[in-house]
């Protein structure tokens, strides 16, 4: 609303020759002008507030869906230990964030590489930046850290969780959102100068920062803890520990899917903007409601690729793995969202589909266990979706979103060359090397400290009993054969009689 502005001295001799009545009555339209301008101006601001808490408050809801799909995903003896890791994930995410992380992610002014201002939200808000905007940015630190948490679930002991948790939130994943998010961040699309390869690295919503960050976390998190027990026999074929509940699975994926549109579309932080000279239908909004029609065509898109797939691969339909299939094509698509056409979103989730399935055998030739798959669903996809922008971003999106850079280069396959593509390749290799710099050694402590993996007793008889005083609900894992507990779900058959093998029916007179 800046552009609103009145002057009395250029009203005045529009009026009358009567110098002092046309003063007069100039200085008082410019007052009520000023007045409706500041009134615009404030609606304005809090239109865009509400639109990112609601934003927030949709990514939020994520923290349930992760929490439902990690609890499906584990077998029932350690039910009530991953619900509470995820509950930690957000707990503790909040206090380091807030006092650490949010000053690194975005206390400008700062350096390329990191923030150092606003620690414990001193002198904040600013013009630039308000509650509503750390609320949301709380919300994604949290997703990351939720990521990891899964790919060392069934195995790994409470202290560890709130130190890896603590540190990933509150330093990592930070680092890394300054990188690419603030406008001080040595690869940022919304440098002033100096842009990476003339264009920065465009990652809308966090396929590298989020995605990568917690899938690569997860990843080192597994491998230094090693398979669970019993995921390989003694030979070394795999042994498949099934999850307790397909029920839980699906509702977490749904709730995933739901919050994705505040993960995606939110990323945009405001929507009362208009394009071009204003007046028109289209706008930021329009922008807003593209974003939410291309996460929705990459994630259908995968989920319907991965059921033929493994239907083909496998002989069989299976819901768990279509609902993976499903958060991989969302996991892809969040980096460029924003940025590309619907048809484009289709190519996303169909190859991030095969991505998913191609790591997933990867990891089982390496005799890798991940119960989530999320080391392979978010690191591997979400490097993909990183890939997938800098080839289909399109340059009239490009400019849209990353205005004020007259000939930004876009996607390689829309004729934007190959300069886009140069720097998102540059996120995946700086976001792995820090990751792996920073999350590898803290597991390699952890482990060396006896405090990243329980032991094997504690692991065979379920952390809900040994950690957590008791199990979340009577349950049996009816493929765990190494325990019976006096509590368990039976199968009732029917109650029907069966004829004895030597009964003859009854002859009939002919």
């Amino acid at each position: 609303m800046s552009s609103l502005s009145c002057s009395a001295s250029d009203l005045a001799p529009l009026f009358s020759s009567n110098t002092a009545n046309s003063t007069a009555m100039a200085n008082y339209l410019c007052a009520r002008f000023d007045t409706i301008a500041n009134k615009l101006s404030d609606t304005t601001y809090a239109i865009d507030n509400t639109y990112l808490l609601f934003s927030a408050f949709l990514v939020f809801a994520m923290q349930l869906g992760f929490a439902m799909l990690c609890a499906g995903s584990v077998r029932a003896k350690n039910t009530m230990n991953i619900m509470l890791t995820n509950v930690l994930d957000a707990a503790a995410g909040g206090l380091s964030y807030y006092l650490f992380g949010f000053a690194f992610a975005f206390g400008s002014p700062s350096n390329g590489f990191i923030g150092r201002h606003f620690f414990g939200l001193t002198d904040y808000p600013k013009p630039s930046g308000d509650y509503s905007f750390f609320l949301y940015q709380w919300a994604f630190a949290i997703a990351a850290a939720g990521i990891t948490s899964g790919s060392i679930a069934e195995r790994t002991q409470f202290v560890a969780y709130l130190i890896y948790s603590s540190f990933l939130t509150g330093f990592v994943y930070p680092i890394v959102s300054h990188w690419f998010w603030s406008s001080d961040g040595w690869a940022s699309p919304n440098r002033i100068d100096n842009l990476l390869f003339g264009s920065g690295v465009i990652d809308f919503a966090g396929s590298g920062v989020v995605h990568m960050v917690g899938g690569i976390a997860g990843l080192w998190g597994a491998f230094i803890e090693g398979p669970r027990v019993g995921r390989f026999d003694q030979s070394g074929r795999s042994v498949a520990l099934r999850g307790h509940s397909a029920s839980l699975v699906v509702l977490g994926s749904f709730l995933l899917w739901f919050g994705w549109y505040g993960f995606n579309p939110g990323s945009f932080l405001t929507i009362a903007k208009g394009y071009g000279d204003g007046g028109s239908y289209y706008g930021q909004w329009s922008a807003i409601g593209r974003t939410a029609v291309t996460t929705t065509l990459a994630g259908c898109t995968s989920a319907l690729t991965t059921l033929f797939s493994k239907r083909l691969l496998e002989g069989h339909w299976n819901v768990l793995d279509v609902c993976n299939g499903l958060l991989a094509g969302f996991a892809a698509i969040t980096s460029g969202c924003s940025v590309v056409e619907p048809w484009a979103a289709i190519i996303c989730g169909f190859v991030a589909s095969w991505v998913l399935i191609g790591c997933n055998k990867l990891a089982e030739k390496l005799k890798y266990d991940d119960p989530l798959e999320a080391a392979q669903l978010h690191g591997g996809c979400g490097a993909w979706g990183v890939l997938f922008t800098g080839l289909f971003a399109t340059t009239s999106y490009v400019n849209e979103v990353y205005p004020g850079q007259p000939g930004r280069p876009y996607g390689l396959f829309m004729g934007g060359g190959g300069k886009l593509l140069a720097a998102q390749i540059v996120q995946i290799l700086v976001v792995l090397g820090w990751v792996t710099t920073t999350m590898g050694p803290l597991f390699y402590l952890l482990n060396k400290m006896k405090l990243l993996r329980v032991s094997r007793d504690d692991e065979m008889a379920g952390m809900d009993l040994t950690r957590h005083g008791g199990f979340a609900y009577a349950y049996h894992d009816e493929d765990d054969q190494s325990i019976k507990h006096a509590y368990m779900m039976g199968k009732i058959e029917p109650n029907i009689a069966i004829p004895p093998a030597n009964h003859s029916l009854p002859s009939e007179d002919v």
